[in-house]
């Protein structure tokens, strides 16, 4: 090499060696490569030179920098630099080609081909060139070219960091599912904008607008998608004939892996390592948020769980009536559930029937609801267990069902199997396992007030009833129709006796006698709506009020009472009756209400028994 030679290459050193040093920290990589390529041209008297670089996307040789900007927009590939790209980029046999008015110069470090700069100029000038210069060119370009790839390499790192330090700060500030998953999409597009990206989620995912998410189908084809899922490890679908790559990253927290981001790279062969390493470590700071979020949002539904049974066990302990405590928890389970039937149902003693506890939706009373309450109580007496159906219409082959969705928690006290609460909705699949894990949970801190509340309720009852009437006590009548008198518009009251009693007794002795006390008393709470009260009153004298009842109706129902005692009783009895009556605005008592009726009965007994006599404030009459 020549003393000139010599000179141009030093000098090329040293320019190289100022464009590096007055990056100064702020770093770009186009500018770098175009000071070299103007560097170059002024030193060697090009006319131009271009610059083409692998591009491990593509991993093909791409122009990357020109002094003349046509050369940009149409990239033609030697056959040389075909066949380095498919030789690995080793330096193989490699010869410098030189034509007439070109020169084609391979940019090499530590044997490994970088790019290649084709020069362009008077052919004069590239001949004057020797061999051993073109291979210091070579080098010394092909040093610079690494420095300045390396170069962007940090910078491309730096800025990588920096937005994973951003999304990470941001995973962090959240606990809100949303955010996460759309700061994940956000970040990709930011880095990689012509990309397509997917969130393949293993549960649940409705009600996240726009975002790009899917359901992880563990049935579907897509095999690598689902190796990324059971393995926690990155997976790739590389396909040639369509020109993409598609990269499987899991989301994985501590806990276990949540589903999986789906890259899909265009124009590409092959993801380049740390490309992979970036979208790996995104992934997983993903991953890791997702899961604090869904253990918060857990956490959140655990609490609002814990103060609905709180409160639900605290009303329920509050003396509450058993309709009011009924009412109360149907109205809980339709709004906390999202439910649009709520019963409670309790299986009598022998388990051969049902009754419906009132408080229950009004589905219930209807004849729609036999089939599910029968088919639910013999599955709960046989498995012992709650039962959760995802669709009911499922269980019968060819019969429609309206209620699909149907959840079934057994009420049980001290071992013994009380009843069931029954959960329905018409859409299929409508209850989560979560929601069924709270029902079961609710019933079961429930059913203790359930059953102190019908026990008290019996008790009550028990205080107020005749023992072997099953009406209730003179007492209890006597308070029913002084609040009446003071609530109602009006009010009918009967006294009744069981003719020649007396006799009866004598003839088939007092058990027979107090049979007799039952059937009529039957008769009487058989034939009285729920707000009329039967009473005993003494003996084998009987007592009816009927609030809100006017004298002809209560006349009717005496009159019907008495037929029916004539026809029904074994041995066969009539009775006596007296009827009285009140009406607002008009002055009168209950002791005078109780007066008219004794004379009517004491009437009935002197005039031939078996009839019914009714005494007004006004007057008497047949």
């Amino acid at each position: 090499m020549d003393t000139l030679e010599r000179q141009i290459i030093l000098n090329l050193k040293s320019r190289f060696f100022d464009i590096i040093d007055t990056e100064n920290g702020f770093f770009h990589y186009e500018k770098l490569l175009n000071e070299m390529l103007s560097a170059i041209k002024a030193l060697t008297g090009a006319g131009d030179i271009t610059l083409y670089v692998f591009n491990e996307w593509k991993q093909e040789f791409f122009a990357e920098a020109s002094t003349n900007p046509d050369a940009l927009l149409s990239p033609a590939f030697s056959n040389d630099l075909k066949r380095w790209a498919n030789n690995n980029r080793e330096l193989q046999s490699l010869s410098t080609e030189i034509k007439e008015e070109q020169i084609m110069i391979p940019l090499v470090k530590r044997g490994q081909l970088l790019g290649c700069m084709i020069l362009t100029g008077e052919s004069r000038c590239f001949h004057s060139y020797t061999e051993k210069v073109i291979q210091e060119l070579s080098e010394e370009c092909g040093q610079f070219l690494d420095k300045a790839q390396s170069l962007a390499k940090i910078a491309s790192e730096e800025k990588r960091y920096k937005q994973l330090y951003r999304v990470t700060e941001k995973f962090h500030s959240s606990m809100d599912m949303d955010m996460v998953l759309g700061e994940i999409i956000y970040t990709l597009q930011e880095m990689y904008p012509t990309f397509t990206y997917y969130l393949l989620l293993s549960q649940d995912n409705n009600n996240h607008g726009d975002l790009p998410i899917r359901d992880l189908e563990y049935d579907s084809e897509n095999i690598a998608a689902m190796q990324a899922y059971v393995t926690g490890a990155v997976q790739f679908e590389d396909s040639l004939q369509e020109m993409r790559s598609i990269l499987y990253a899991p989301l994985k927290g501590k806990q276990g892996v949540y589903g999986v981001l789906q890259v899909i790279a265009p124009n590409t062969i092959i993801f380049p390592k740390n490309e992979i390493e970036f979208i790996t470590l995104l992934a997983n700071t993903a991953g890791s948020a997702l899961e604090n979020a869904q253990l918060y949002q857990q956490s959140k539904r655990l609490i609002a769980d814990l103060q609905l049974i709180n409160e639900t066990s605290h009303r329920l302990n509050s003396n509450l009536r058993l309709t009011e405590t009924m009412n109360f928890m149907a109205d809980q389970i339709l709004h906390s559930f999202d439910a649009e039937e709520a019963g409670f149902i309790l299986i009598t003693s022998d388990s051969a029937d049902v009754n419906i506890i009132q408080g229950s939706t009004e589905f219930f009373q209807t004849k729609e609801a036999e089939v599910y309450i029968q088919y639910i109580r013999k599955k709960i007496i046989k498995e012992k267990e709650s039962l959760f159906i995802g669709d009911f219409s499922l269980q019968f082959e060819g019969t429609a069902s309206f209620y699909k969705s149907i959840m079934a928690v057994p009420m049980t006290q001290s071992g013994v199997l009380k009843g069931f609460a029954l959960v329905m909705h018409t859409s299929p699949y409508h209850f989560s396992f979560e929601t069924f894990k709270l029902l079961q949970s609710l019933i079961h801190h429930s059913t203790l007030a359930f059953t102190n509340s019908m026990l008290r309720e019996e008790l009550e009852k028990m205080v107020v009833t005749d023992h072997l009437t099953k009406l209730y006590s003179r007492n209890y009548l006597d308070d029913r129709i002084h609040q009446s008198m003071n609530e109602d518009h009006e009010g009918t009251f009967m006294l009744v006796d069981i003719d020649d009693f007396k006799l009866v007794n004598d003839t088939y002795g007092h058990q027979v006698g107090d049979e007799i006390i039952i059937q009529v008393a039957d008769l009487i709470n058989r034939n009285i709506r729920s707000t009329d009260i039967g009473a005993r009153w003494g003996g084998e004298e009987l007592a009816l009020y009927l609030p809100g009842v006017s004298l002809p109706a209560g006349a009717l129902i005496a009159e019907r009472l008495v037929r029916k005692v004539c026809q029904i009783t074994d041995p066969q009895v009539t009775i006596s009756c007296g009827v009285s009556y009140w009406s607002r605005g008009k002055k009168d008592s209950y002791a005078a209400l109780f007066k008219r009726a004794d004379r009517a009965l004491y009437t009935a007994k002197n005039t031939g028994k078996n009839k019914v006599i009714i005494e007004s404030a006004a007057d008497s009459y047949i």
